[in-house]
């Protein structure tokens, strides 16, 4: 008998697994409403134009640091967000001064969008002590504390959980204030994610968690890394949740404005997905064997986040063409003076580099 039964066990073991029932890429991303339309617009002409010259900071930022990378003088290795710019630039519309911002590895947009100089970034990159961390920190580790910007973090997931400690203490003080979440779509399949999303359930957490789901955790897509959209989850702990295309400045912006009153009326956590896509690999060793150059070609033709965003600023008569061309060419020579700044910066002594590393 005992036998039998271990034989049977065997047998279910090799059935063929089923098809999935559900799909990833059948779940809808919400494009931006009319509504999110005319809010934007709303706003002064500065805040949209600020918006588009944020988001072409970020990816001149970007492609300067990658090229110095190239020249051997940023060391290390950096994940890059090109392709990206609709999410920080987005957010950053809503956010007030004193909220918190904890971010990932992929994070030098998000950290402009909370305030932070491309000058003193550019020299935290290039390892000079004017830079954010003092040189120590590099690509991945960039925070503000001054700005309420408490950093990036090199394990994935790991900001998570501290962001609901740090929403914890906000209620405890009875402040106002949220903490926005930054994180990819695979840190969804960590545990850390499930547990956090759990606990800012049940205690009512001013936390706003925001995936960046751009399609890959490293090599692995997405649809076949989970048969749940990261957004999906939200249903499991009871909290709101929005899925929406992250290229289109409109649809994030809505959907933070909305996330972000509920919150801060004390209604707890919101999760929202936004959709998007890097045209750069995983990091600077990723030789992306996993994805077509026609896919990447594609997403950047039909899908640019800046310039769907110029678009839509041109077509509603904000700016003209020379001025969105002029946004872009400032934009590309305040990065060229960061880098100018920074490689004239000093580097750290060796009796410096201990500092901070034990309590005096």
């Amino acid at each position: 008998m005992a036998e039998a039964s271990v034989s049977a066990a065997q047998a279910a073991t090799t059935e063929p697994v089923p098809p999935p029932t559900a799909s990833v890429e059948a779940e809808p991303v919400a494009p931006a409403s009319a509504q999110a339309q005319a809010a934007l617009l709303g706003l002064p002409r500065e805040r949209l134009i600020d918006t588009l010259r944020l988001m072409w900071r970020i990816r001149a930022f970007e492609e300067k640091v990658e090229e110095l990378y190239g020249l051997g003088k940023v060391h290390g290795t950096m994940h890059l967000s090109i392709g990206q710019e609709a999410i920080p630039a987005a957010w950053a519309l809503v956010l007030e001064p004193d909220d918190y911002l904890l971010s990932h590895h992929r994070g030098h947009g998000h950290a402009m969008a909370k305030g932070a100089q491309p000058d003193r970034m550019m020299a935290e990159l290039l390892g000079r002590q004017t830079g954010y961390g003092r040189g120590r920190g590099g690509s991945m580790h960039i925070a503000d504390v001054s700005r309420n910007n408490l950093g990036a973090n090199g394990i994935v997931g790991g900001g998570i959980p501290i962001a609901v400690g740090l929403g914890l203490a906000i209620q405890m003080t009875g402040a106002t204030r949220l903490v926005l979440s930054v994180f990819g779509d695979g840190a969804v399949n960590q545990g850390t994610f499930h547990e956090s999303l759990n606990l800012a359930s049940i205690w009512n957490l001013p936390v706003l968690f925001l995936c960046e789901n751009n399609q890959y955790a490293m090599s692995l897509p997405v649809v076949r890394g989970m048969r749940v959209s990261p957004a999906g989850h939200a249903a499991a702990y009871a909290i709101p949740a929005r899925r929406v295309d992250g290229n289109d400045v409109a649809a994030v912006y809505e959907a933070i404005s909305e996330a972000a009153a509920a919150i801060r009326s004390g209604s707890g956590p919101w999760l929202i997905e936004a959709v998007t896509y890097r045209y750069r690999g995983h990091s600077k060793s990723d030789r992306q064997l996993y994805r077509t150059r026609e896919e990447i070609a594609e997403w950047r033709a039909q899908r640019d986040p800046i310039a769907r965003f110029s678009g839509f600023l041109q077509k509603s008569s904000v700016l003209n063409t020379t001025e969105a061309a002029a946004i872009e060419q400032q934009a590309r020579e305040e990065i060229e003076a960061a880098v100018t700044w920074a490689e004239g910066q000093p580097e750290p002594t060796c009796d410096e580099l201990l500092d901070g590393v034990y309590a005096e």
